[in-house]
């Protein structure tokens, strides 16, 4: 093993970047996982525990939301499942229209069917309207391929939630998350509409997130509370906050790209390409009246601002108290709400927020009395890109050059799952 050779972050790339290469990863927290980590909190406790306590009277949630496993090959889910169990799931979403009221299965174009008649008659109509022939140039150009009926009542509004404001200015990315193949709508508009999507399945560890993490934490070297406080490209020196100096030949980094660029102190002459960050508010309840049997539904308009409720019970019964997993009486769920940089909000607005919600979802009938509250913050949780920018590829191309390989979601500025991360770590050549 090259004692020069350095991994930065035991998120899921770096972790299986760790056990790919047998190099030191350089963690600054004090448990793995990064956002893909699973945490407990006890009804009348507001200590995060990252592991159940004994009686198991307590909710299980995640840091960053609901993180399921989609998309991994044979390869990826044997690795995971070396170090935790799997069970597999088939997708079930929707998105809720609260004016309406009514609830219709993703993706949306392909169920048509489930719309009042006057509106899924327009909806069909337009989408079977010849498309243009031309590049659109930002995301708000991107859904209009859906119609007016359709982005007044879920598209837009949706994706000025999702975006905190940004997909009149960001380019289309992503677009294999919202697909359009004519003969699905058609079919979708008639009730015939077969399972659709990128995430149409996936798999998530029995004993949670924690356990994965946990065990390829335990099968790799990994030095926790090393936080990574700049990087000198001239000389190849790391600086961690605690005062410690590493000289480098290579390393390998999954922090985000923005913070690495800053970190080098390097000037790319542009302006860095944009992301938005969520506020993931976990929640356990009893449940409400017309809470959906959903995975997780995307809401296009909320009073509060929240753009996606998620419930994790509904993977797994783990998620919730042990004395009610078979009562059907309680939810443990995630409501998600973009912000653009620098909006971060205090204490008092997360409780004014806190409240929000819960008077929000209790009134659609989505929960009833809630026992534990708890916001967690994801600062860089998707990336964007200016139209026309070469921002990420400068940047990648300039870190490399140093020696800084960029792996994983946001320290190559893209989207991806946590199969596809895994299978990045593991493709790593020593």
């Amino acid at each position: 093993m090259r004692a020069d050779r350095y991994i930065i972050g035991a998120g899921m790339t770096g972790l299986s970047a760790g056990i790919r290469t047998g190099y030191p990863v350089f963690e600054a927290a004090s448990s793995p996982g990064g956002i893909c980590a699973s945490y407990y909190l006890a009804p009348g406790d507001s200590v995060r525990r990252p592991h159940p306590p004994a009686d198991g009277e307590a909710y299980r949630f995640e840091y960053g939301g609901g993180h399921w496993i989609f998309g991994g090959d044979p390869a990826v889910l044997g690795l995971i499942e070396r170090f935790a169990p799997l069970r597999r799931y088939g997708r079930r979403s929707s998105v809720f229209l609260p004016e309406a009221g009514v609830f219709a299965p993703y993706p949306l174009q392909y169920h048509l069917n489930a719309l009042p008649d006057a509106m899924a008659r327009a909806a069909l109509s337009e989408l079977d309207a010849p498309a243009e022939d031309r590049e659109p140039a930002t995301m708000a150009e991107w859904v209009q391929r859906f119609g007016p009926t359709l982005n007044r009542v879920f598209f837009s509004p949706f994706q000025e939630a999702y975006t905190a404001g940004l997909w009149t200015r960001i380019a289309p990315q992503d677009n294999y998350k919202t697909p359009i193949e004519r003969d699905l709508v058609r079919l979708g508009a008639a009730g015939q509409a077969p399972a659709s999507g990128y995430n149409a399945e996936f798999v998530y560890p029995v004993d949670g997130l924690d356990r994965l993490a946990g065990g390829m934490a335990a099968a790799c070297d990994v030095r926790f509370g090393e936080r990574l406080a700049g990087v000198d490209l001239r000389t190849r020196t790391l600086r961690f906050a605690g005062g410690a100096e590493r000289r480098f030949e290579q390393v390998w980094a999954t922090v985000p790209l923005d913070q690495m660029v800053a970190m080098a102190g390097l000037d790319l002459g542009m302006p860095a390409d944009p992301y938005t960050s969520v506020l993931v508010l976990n929640l356990g309840a009893r449940r409400g009246p017309r809470m959906p049997d959903d995975h997780w539904v995307y809401i296009p308009r909320s009073r509060s601002g929240f753009h996606r409720v998620g419930f994790y019970d509904r993977v797994d019964a783990h998620f919730l108290p042990a004395s009610v997993r078979a009562a059907g009486t309680h939810a443990s769920l995630y409501v998600e709400r973009a912000f653009l940089p620098g909006a971060r909000p205090d204490a008092d607005a997360v409780a004014a927020y806190t409240k929000s919600v819960v008077d929000e979802l209790t009134g659609w009938g989505f929960i009833g009395e809630v026992d534990v509250a708890d916001a967690t913050w994801i600062e860089v949780a998707y990336t964007w890109q200016w139209p026309g920018s070469t921002w990420r590829a400068a940047a990648l191309k300039a870190l490399a050059e140093a020696g800084v390989h960029m792996i994983g979601r946001y320290a190559r500025w893209h989207f991806q799952g946590i199969a596809a991360s895994i299978r990045e770590g593991m493709d790593l050549v020593r």
